[in-house]
């Protein structure tokens, strides 16, 4: 019908996946904007389907509805020409609703299609109002409609609304979930908000957007971004897939911290490399959560080869936490928490350059950079240039042949001086003849 058209219409950018493939919207898509100056939660849901042609058709649609308990205002989206049997179910729905309800007839892509939204008046709900959301024809006058009933709802003293958006000024600490497909992310991101925000299956790849939770840790709002399992791109064959891993990659650049979850009964594939490894690149805080340890007492033997393995096959990330969890029986989560919370603070923490060069200047007394020719490579000076990411800038006598052996001896006194055990770390190199 154009559900995901319309909401990135109003949203003002493209966020959920649009694709003439009926279906492609699975879990219910929130982002929080303005519409018409009154700031608002606008959510675009899965299709409701009178024959279930798919596992999920079922499960979306179930969701879909209760979804409307929830809402304030309810678009309701037919498409001119003709009454189906999908619509009639919805507004079977709909009817003790039918006061938050706004009925519009999409795909009316000229004036001379305008006349087809008469014949949805014989549903009770009333005025049809033709629309094209992939063209925005009558957007305008769709969204002074909605601002009006807002402002109505806002105006009734009876109204107190518990899903507005918040007015704060602390931001959320944004947490991607990433990994393979069916590695749990989905498991985890409803065991973390404590709702069935995404949908779970044993099916690879029922995750198709991203989908947004929230939840709060010992004071702190996290938003919790669930992506679409990623494969190899010679695996990714369909157009929504390919859509699905774009955005995945995206929501990890965006992130604040990036969590990787790896099948513990797989453990640690290319792919996982390849995907943290884009994560380190912007230099944001990676955590390995290895997921499905589902006994209530984890075999400590099995757990520590586990680890050791991955240790073993991914060296470049001994920087970054490796957690055992079940994200379906919550062993492990809490600490979990506890580490994606430490490891924002780090990435934000900022040393004094004074207090930092003092640090230097014992290291380089204790342990002298080596000599090459006879001449000796000397530290002039360090500084942090940026937090989030982490950035130090040395400055040497001469940055040609300077052993990176030595620069990886300050980068990990810096880590344990400092406090950064956590986050990716860089230090670029500078010459400088003072």
């Amino acid at each position: 019908m154009g559900k995901s058209t319309l909401f990135n219409r109003l949203y003002g950018r493209r966020r959920a996946i649009t694709d003439p493939t009926p279906g492609v919207t699975r879990d219910a898509i929130e982002e929080q904007c303005s519409l018409a100056g009154i700031p608002i939660t606008l959510v675009d849901t899965g299709g409701v389907k009178v024959d279930y042609d798919d596992v999920f058709d079922d499960i979306v649609a179930g969701k879909s509805l209760s979804s409307l308990d929830q809402a304030d205002l309810i678009l309701f989206l037919v498409q001119v020409g003709e009454i189906t049997a999908e619509d009639e179910l919805i507004v079977d729905a709909l009817r003790a609703r039918s006061d938050r309800v706004i009925l519009v007839a999409n795909k009316a892509d000229t004036v001379e299609k305008d006349y087809l939204a008469s014949e949805f008046y014989s549903l009770g709900l009333g005025e049809p109002i033709p629309v094209s959301s992939a063209h925005g024809r009558n957007m305008d006058k769709l969204a002074e409609i909605v601002r009006t009933r807002l402002e109505t709802i806002i105006e009734d003293d009876s109204f107190v609304s518990d899903h507005s958006p918040a007015e704060t000024e602390e931001t959320d600490l944004v947490l991607a979930l990433v990994g393979k497909p069916n590695a749990g992310k989905s498991t985890l991101a409803n065991r973390l908000s404590g709702e069935e925000y995404s949908l779970v299956s044993d099916i690879a790849g029922t995750t198709r957007d991203t989908v947004i939770a929230s939840t709060s840790h010992k004071g702190r709002r996290l938003k919790i971004v669930d992506t679409a399992g990623i494969r190899r791109k010679a695996k990714v064959a369909e157009n929504v897939e390919y859509y699905s891993v774009n955005r995945a990659i995206r929501a990890m650049f965006e992130a604040d911290v990036t969590v990787l979850l790896i099948d513990s009964d797989e453990g640690l594939s290319d792919q996982d490399k390849k995907i943290t490894a884009q994560a380190v690149k912007k230099g944001r805080a990676v955590i390995m959560a290895m997921n499905k340890w589902d006994e209530k007492v984890p075999d400590k033997k099995r757990l520590k080869k586990a680890m050791e393995r991955i240790r073993f096959q991914f060296p470049v990330l001994d920087w970054a936490p490796l957690l055992p969890i079940s994200a379906l029986n919550g062993y492990g989560v809490p600490a979990l928490l506890d580490t994606i919370i430490k490891a924002d603070r780090q990435q934000n923490r900022r040393v004094d350059t004074s207090e930092l060069n003092r640090a230097v200047s014992e290291w380089v007394d204790l342990t002298p950079p080596p000599t090459r020719k006879g001449r000796p490579f000397k530290v002039r000076y360090v500084t942090q240039v940026s937090a989030k990411p982490v950035r130090f800038v040395a400055f040497v006598n001469r940055k040609t042949g300077f052993p990176d052996s030595y620069r990886r001896f300050m980068v990990n006194q810096i880590r344990r001086e400092f406090g950064f055990n956590l986050i990716p770390i860089e230090m670029e190199l500078k010459e400088s003849k003072k």
